[in-house]
């Protein structure tokens, strides 16, 4: 059984496959800031009344399944995400409090899909992105 959720007047179950990169891919989830980004992603999604329901960060690149009210728009929501995660990365990472203009942590673009009736799938990929990486990595110097 599918687990809808409610708004005031409507019953909806949307879920999204978004994946979004720092700024020139460059590897830079790692470490302590690989610990806290997480929290830090589940916190902010949180507060839009979004859930994230499985995620997995790479180096240099982030995989969520995320759940949006139709209320959001997706580009609303990863706006959203890049924009306060990047504000406490430079809080908390580069030390800085105040006059965040000019820190650019993530890329502009993102990828996004519809889940749909996919969703075990998609899970089940983000679970084994790493994995994958190995795998596709290993395939490439074997040609």
């Amino acid at each position: 059984m599918r687990d809808f959720k409610s708004l005031a007047h409507t019953r909806w179950d949307c879920k999204y496959h978004v994946v979004f990169i720092p700024k020139r891919r460059r590897k830079l989830i790692y470490g302590k800031l690989r610990k806290r980004l997480g929290e830090v992603l589940h916190e902010l999604a949180r507060r839009k009344d979004c859930r994230i329901e499985e995620g997995h960060l790479m180096a240099d690149h982030v995989h969520i399944c995320i759940s949006i009210p139709p209320k959001y728009s997706v580009s609303n929501v990863v706006g959203y995400l890049e924009g306060k995660s990047a504000i406490t990365i430079a809080r908390r990472f580069k030390g800085k409090q105040r006059n965040f203009a000019g820190e650019h942590f993530w890329a502009r673009g993102y990828y996004v899909s519809t889940v749909g009736l996919d969703e075990e799938m998609v899970r089940e990929y983000i679970r084994n992105q790493e994995q994958e990486d190995v795998r596709r990595d290993q395939l490439a110097l074997g040609m």
